[in-house]
């Protein structure tokens, strides 16, 4: 008997360097995660595991790409709470559906986010960024990684809970977004903790507030946002993901291979050195995530406002 064309292809995969697209720039937690687990699976697969950085549009630009793509194993996006979550409540004329247009392999990691300061701002601690923004006309100029973020939204709620005005201020990424900041271009950016804890532990910048429900125990000095009488509490995720329609034991051994690398003492240790936690999900299981993500993250959309063409 002949093999179906779908178990053809998975006897021969991978067949070649397989493609890993991060919808952000070089340098923030997206683009981190994914060199960690491109190694790993480099390593296991046998095959070389190409990150290629593709921003634009508040992740949904790479994101696209990849739903567009063959769904042979070989291009996969490292997709994330902005990408799949987000954007599609905030971009009005996106084309590709979060859950329909991929196929959900597996969750790495997760993770808070943490709010960092220029060092010269004159900023410790939110009291101190409420009473600058208070000041200012128009409020205090405030960075994320693009707009839609979770980080952005985090800016905004926490604006309408303070009763101050902002200016939000988009990157293309966590990393060009990081080094405004550090160059006193931007007085402060809400920022996912893997990307900005090597900038907190070179004291680059200073950490004034978490979204954790509780102190994070690799930086146990910055309070949380409750700790400073906000009521904030925000999580960011980063998982594997291809476009729909691939071969079920091709999706099976990704999640196998990805499930290995992460459960490593090396990279358990570095993950944790990032702020981040491994997280496990069957195929299954991250797809009703998804779903789920969707319609939690839509109200937050529509009471912000925010919306894109």
């Amino acid at each position: 008997m002949l093999a179906a064309p779908a178990t053809l292809r998975a006897q021969s995969w991978p067949n070649g360097p397989i493609r890993l697209v991060v919808p952000f720039a070089p340098g923030g937690s997206t683009d981190l995660t994914a060199r960690l687990v491109a190694d790993g699976l480099s390593q296991r697969l046998g095959v070389s595991v190409i990150v290629e950085n593709r921003p634009g549009a508040g992740a949904t630009t790479g994101s696209q790409l990849v739903a567009d793509s063959a769904p042979d194993g070989q291009t996969l996006v490292m997709s994330n709470i902005a990408s799949h979550a987000i954007s599609p409540s905030l971009y009005r004329n996106l084309r590709y559906d979060p859950v329909r247009s991929f196929t959900h392999i597996a969750m790495v990691i997760t993770n808070p986010s943490v709010w960092v300061v220029n060092r010269d701002s004159g900023i410790a601690n939110l009291a101190d960024l409420v009473r600058l923004a208070r000041a200012r006309r128009g409020g205090l100029d405030m960075a994320s990684s693009g707009s839609g973020s979770s980080n952005h939204l985090l800016i905004v709620r926490f604006s309408e809970i303070a009763g101050i005005d902002h200016t939000h201020v988009p990157f293309r990424g966590a990393g060009p977004a990081m080094t405004a900041v550090i160059a006193g271009q931007l007085p402060m950016m809400s920022d996912s903790l893997p990307s900005a804890a090597g900038h907190i532990r070179q004291g680059s910048v200073r950490a004034i507030a978490m979204s954790s429900e509780r102190r994070h125990p690799a930086f146990p000095e910055v309070p949380t946002f409750r700790e400073q009488g906000f009521d904030l509490v925000s999580t960011s995720w980063f998982a594997l993901s291809g476009p729909a329609g691939m071969p079920r034991p091709v999706v099976e051994r990704l999640h196998r291979e990805t499930l290995a690398l992460t459960s490593t003492p090396e990279a358990r240790q570095r993950f944790a050195e990032m702020g981040g936690d491994p997280a496990e999900m069957t195929p299954e299981g991250f797809t009703a995530f998804v779903a789920s993500e969707v319609q939690r993250w839509a109200p937050v959309v529509r009471a912000s406002g925010a919306t894109v063409d």
